[in-house]
């Protein structure tokens, strides 16, 4: 009753050229070791963006898998009942702040942790979908200026940080977060990249080559500036 949770920087359908699935999302996929396995894209981080949700549709609907849609602006109390039945529960971009504020108020949180308790389920996202599962991160949830927040789900003990590679304001807040006990050392990854957490264990991938993943862990060394950053292993997808 294995429970996979995968935590990208980016990636995924959603910025494929052409709307495909990519390395990632097969691998998601693979991982749930169903047939037809029933995926639940989570589109709360971007309001439920119909776009979002329609190109969701159009790249899973290629991978021979059954699909369904958490939706909480309409019909959410039956919707997060479903959420029992997924196999895979797939979590957009968007803003993380009030993606999490939304679940609390619909009890997806309580879901999802309970979804997580009972195994043999994948919990993957991309941006603030991988932001969710950890107990902080770094968002712009509140404005163009970056802010750490202690307010994740906290399926995997420490923090996170997103487009690693792509957004700079993100790397001097995250540093200086976890240098002064803002949030817990933790992943910081690019897009393409991010950890794969089973049971304890915590490995780097990878769908594109050359995306990083770096291990963040504060430090009382005087030459550290309060911080050090380690590179993972990444394993290409």
């Amino acid at each position: 009753m294995t429970a996979h949770i995968v935590a990208m920087g980016g990636g995924g359908f959603s910025v494929s050229p052409l709307g495909a699935p990519t390395n990632l999302d097969r691998y998601l996929v693979e991982l749930t070791g169903k047939a037809s396995p029933l995926v639940c894209f989570v589109p709360t981080a971007s309001g439920d963006d119909p776009r979002y949700i329609n190109r969701f549709l159009a790249a899973y609907g290629t991978l021979g898998v059954r699909v369904m849609v958490l939706t909480l602006w309409q019909d959410a109390a039956r919707s997060v009942e479903r959420l029992a039945e997924a196999d895979l529960v797939l979590v957009g971009n968007g803003l993380t702040v009030n993606m999490l504020a939304l679940w609390k108020a619909h009890g997806v949180d309580r879901a999802i942790k309970s979804r997580f308790a009972a195994g043999d389920v994948v919990l993957g996202g991309v941006a603030a979908g991988g932001n969710a599962w950890f107990e902080g991160f770094v968002t712009d949830s509140f404005g163009p200026r970056f802010r750490a927040v202690r307010d994740g789900l906290g399926l995997i003990s420490g923090s996170f940080c997103c487009h690693f590679d792509v957004e700079d304001g993100r790397v001097p807040v995250y540093t200086d977060a976890v240098a002064s006990g803002d949030l817990p050392g933790g992943y910081a990854a690019d897009d393409g990249a991010g950890i794969h957490w089973t049971d304890g264990t915590i490995r780097g991938i990878a769908e594109t080559p050359g995306a990083r993943v770096f291990k963040f862990s504060p430090s009382l060394l005087p030459t550290s500036s309060g911080v050090l950053s380690e590179p993972l292993a990444v394993e290409l997808l």
